[in-house]
């Protein structure tokens, strides 16, 4: 399919009140960048330079317009630093900090020095002047992060210093709804799917506040796309019984289960950008294709009152 053929996936959705306009499907630059997924250790492997390059210049050409990435995911910034800054006028750039880089693991630091010289070098990674969102990678201990403050003081002086230009936090439950209670995050992350619909209160929360929403496993890391087929062993009890009864629904082809799950995230107005995130391209064409797909209005709401 001619990627001018994909307007669903590529529709414009505001970011909050940034003033940007993001498309429905973003990129998410962790899996081209670090070893990660569901499955054997070989799945899972990073692609190489060449191939994380490839693939990150044909979102662009696709015509995706946001690409998240974090210090956490190792060579993901330097990676998108190397193979599309020169194409930094086609996409808008969202990082993370608190989360440290230290291959093959990361660590957690939110002190304001800490923060600050993360947030350089994750500029000067990524070869730009200026990281359009940074946002809090939140860990184990989130209230006590939220408590100090170091974090946010060091992203609003980057901000004052022209290094950031919209703040937001990756979070859930509790800790996302004291982020949103500020008052001073552009964007709020969160996690949000078919399967696992416990922060839908908060996309309501935000879009009362105008505040963007990025979605992070909008297809439930994998188990929503054909990967559940070779891998559902891998995956907890509750879920598999949930993904295997949606699967009655769709005559047990994932590829339409997918869809579902697409098409049941893009009917919330409040979400201005899911990021799918693979290091291959097909997944993500997939992914924009079957978006273009119909779904049974009755079948979309079955899904989305859901409960095993």
């Amino acid at each position: 399919m001619n990627n001018r053929m994909f307007t669903n996936g590529l529709q414009l959705r505001p970011l909050g009140t940034s003033g940007e306009n993001v498309t429905f499907i973003g990129f998410g630059a962790l899996e081209i960048g670090r070893d990660w997924g569901i499955g054997d250790h070989q799945a899972n492997l990073k692609p190489s330079f060449q191939e994380a390059e490839k693939v990150l210049n044909r979102v662009l050409d696709l015509g995706i317009n946001l690409i998240d990435t974090a210090s956490a995911y190792h060579r993901s910034e330097e990676r998108i630093g190397r193979a599309i800054s020169h194409r930094k006028n086609e996409f808008l750039l969202a990082s993370k900090c608190g989360e440290h880089n230290r291959y093959p693991t990361t660590y957690y630091d939110f002190s304001y020095h800490a923060v600050k010289h993360s947030i350089d070098k994750s500029i000067k990674l990524t070869n730009v002047d200026q990281i359009d969102l940074m946002q809090i990678h939140f860990g184990p201990d989130a209230q006590r992060t939220l408590d100090e403050g170091e974090v946010i003081a060091a992203m609003s002086d980057a901000r004052q210093e022209g290094k950031i230009r919209l703040l937001g936090a990756s979070a859930w439950g509790n800790i996302a709804e004291q982020c949103i209670d500020l008052d001073i995050f552009d964007v709020m992350q969160l996690e949000y799917n078919l399967i696992n619909r416990s922060d839908e209160y908060l996309i309501e929360k935000c879009s009362q506040k105008k505040i963007g929403v990025l979605i992070r496993g909008g297809l439930a890391r994998g188990m929503l796309t054909p990967k559940f087929d070779r891998y559902q062993n891998h995956i907890d009890n509750q879920n598999r019984q949930k993904i295997n009864a949606m699967l009655e629904w769709v005559d047990h082809d994932s590829r339409k289960l997918t869809a579902l799950a697409l098409h049941f995230l893009a009917r919330n107005k409040g979400i201005s950008s899911v990021l799918i995130g693979s290091k291959k391209i097909e997944h993500i064409e997939m992914c924009l294709s079957l978006m273009e797909s119909d779904i049974d209005a009755e079948l979309l709401e079955k899904a989305a009152t859901f409960e095993l």
